[in-house]
Parts: structure tokens; sequence; C-alpha cells
């Protein structure tokens, strides 16, 4: 499966980027950044591998999950192919981040406001672009137990499951195009507030309107 080689490849790829990195990093690098953005602590460059680590443990979380709603699936795999293009969107952010990191290492730097951006406002603006893919992707997908505008409701039938996942898709899209906007015209701690009040807020819209739609098709 094509797309199980690219989760394998973005699961791997960060651990491969920082062992060959480890021989010209320098010995002592920045570990950690207090909430000013400063350096509060300087480590051993083989700290690098924790991130990498982390992302190979979620790896193997993802694949458990969607080995387990595979088997939940009565035929047919869209499960397991849901759960694979889930994971490799978030590996991505992980990947993105790791060669974030690597940067800030490599340059050894002190106060992240002199980074063109912020950490946050990276992680959201990866977020953002996610959101936005799954925005497309779920109008696509059948029922599943992993991804989609999933609710009691959501799930009565199929004719219920369509009509929320083209509202669904479309609000995720609207979220995604919201919070990129957002981390690019604002700065912390401003634009992750923005970003979790665009979150929290689309949910009860959402929510709502699988309750709509299946009271009508009921």
């Amino acid at each position: 499966m094509k797309n199980k080689k690219i989760f394998y490849f973005l699961m791997f790829l960060p651990l491969l980027v920082v062992l060959i990195s480890l021989k010209f990093l320098p010995d002592q690098i920045p570990a950690h950044y207090g909430i000013s953005g400063e350096v509060d602590r300087w480590g051993s460059k083989y700290e690098t591998l924790i991130f990498p680590g982390v992302t190979i443990i979620f790896g193997i979380i993802m694949l458990i999950i969607t080995k387990y709603a595979s088997k939940q699936e009565e035929g047919g795999n869209n499960n397991q192919k849901i759960g694979i293009i889930t994971g490799i969107l978030l590996l991505l952010l992980f990947n993105i981040m790791t060669f974030y990191f690597l940067y800030t290492d490599f340059n050894k730097v002190e106060n992240l406001a002199s980074v063109p951006i912020d950490p946050s406002q990276l992680i959201f603006i990866s977020l953002g672009v996610i959101i936005m893919i799954l925005g497309n992707i779920m109008p696509k997908v059948k029922m599943n137990s992993m991804i989609g505008l999933r609710t009691t409701w959501s799930m009565k039938n199929e004719i219920t499951w369509k009509k929320c996942q083209r509202f669904g898709g479309i609000s995720f899209i609207i979220i995604g195009i919201l919070i990129i906007i957002t981390n690019l015209f604002f700065h912390p701690p401003i634009s992750i507030l923005l970003s979790l009040i665009i979150l929290v807020a689309s949910l009860p819209f959402d929510i709502y309107y699988t309750y709509k739609v299946a009271k009508k098709y009921n």
C-alpha cells in the first residue's frame, strides 16, 4: 500500500535526519525555551533524539489504533485507509517541528523572537493546513470509526453521514483558513488564543447540524 510506505517514511525520517545531523550539531544546544521565548536551559546535542523517538512512538500508537479500527469494520479496509491517511497528516506535523528544532539547534537561537516564525505559529499554521486537507477528504470517506464529523446523529444512516460530511468538510476548510490567517497576522499569545477560540466555537454549529439532519432523515 502506497500510503503505508509514506507513513513509515515520515515515521522514521526525523530519526534518520537527526542521526545524520548529530555529527554537525554543536555540543550544547537550546534544550528548552521559557514563556518569554528565551532559552532557560541548554542541553546535550543528543537530546535532539528525544523528539524523533516521540514521533516513532506516536506512529506505533496510530498503527495500533488503525489496526483495532479495521477489526471493528465489517468487510473492506476503509477504517485502515482512513487511519493511515490521518497518521500521515499528523506525522507531517512532527516532521515539520523536527526540522524547526534542528534549525534553532544549529543556529543556537537564544531568543525565538529572532526567528521569522514562532513555534506555536508554525504548529497552528501546519494544523490549519491539515484541517483543510481533512476537510477535502471528509465528503469522500465512507462511514468509519476514526475520521469525519462523527456524532450519534451523523452515524444514523448513510444519508445523514454523507450530508454531515459535506457540511463538515466545508466547515473544516473554513476553520483551517481562519487559523492560518490568524497565525500569519497575529503573534502569541493572541494567535494561540484566537486559534483555540476558532476551534472550540465551531463545534456547537457542527454538532447541531448533525442533529438537525438526523431529525430530518431519521
